[in-house]
Parts: structure tokens; sequence; C-alpha cells
């Protein structure tokens, strides 16, 4: 696993309308790839996209169905093997978007 890759969910999950989801990979590589960590940061991405600066608008081109949006205000804590089906990896220009979206989320710009 990679920052900036792309993965789907087996399992539902309540606060997802008990559905399985998509998520984006934002723990730096090191603990990404690293066998012997089981966990990793994600952002989930949703169906809804609200247009807000914390977000990251993807689609067709990105591996998804339909137009969808990384929402780094809600990052989570998600087991790697729950991350089990690889969709995408990021361009450079979401991962740019991923890294400004994240920074405005996490309130890291003066």
């Amino acid at each position: 696993m990679k920052w900036g890759e792309i993965y789907r969910t087996r399992e539902v999950a309540p606060e997802r309308g008990h559905k399985p989801g998509f998520y984006v990979v934002v723990s730096r590589d090191f603990i990404a790839g690293h066998d012997d960590i089981s966990t990793i940061i994600c952002a989930p991405v949703y169906s809804e996209v609200l247009g807000l600066r914390s977000e990251v608008v993807l689609g067709p081109d990105d591996g998804l169905s339909k137009e969808s949006a990384i929402r780094c205000d809600f990052l989570a804590l998600m087991f790697k093997a729950k991350l089990t089906g690889f969709v995408a990896t990021l361009s450079l220009e979401k991962q740019d978007a991923l890294r400004r979206a994240l920074s405005y989320a996490l309130q890291l710009n003066p």
C-alpha cells in the first residue's frame, strides 16, 4: 500500500449506510507499506460532492463509477486487512489536490 491509493472495503459499515466503501490511503509510505503495521490512516470517499475545500472530487478517470469526493474532514484509522480491493492510484494532479485538502482540513496552513 502507498499514499494516494484508493481501496474498496469488503465489509459493510454502519456509518456508510451499511455498504462497503472506498478509502484513500493518507498514511506515509513507510507506515502504509510496512507489513508489521496493521493499521493506516485513510480518507473516506463519499458519493455526494459538497464542494468543500477539504474535499477532492474524483470520477471515472480516477477509477470510480461516478463522481465522488474524498472527504479529508473525516479521516479514519483502518485495518489494512479491510482494504481488500485495490482500485487505482491518484494522478499527480489529484495527489496535489489531496495534499491541499488535508492541509486545509487539519488547519496546517497559516
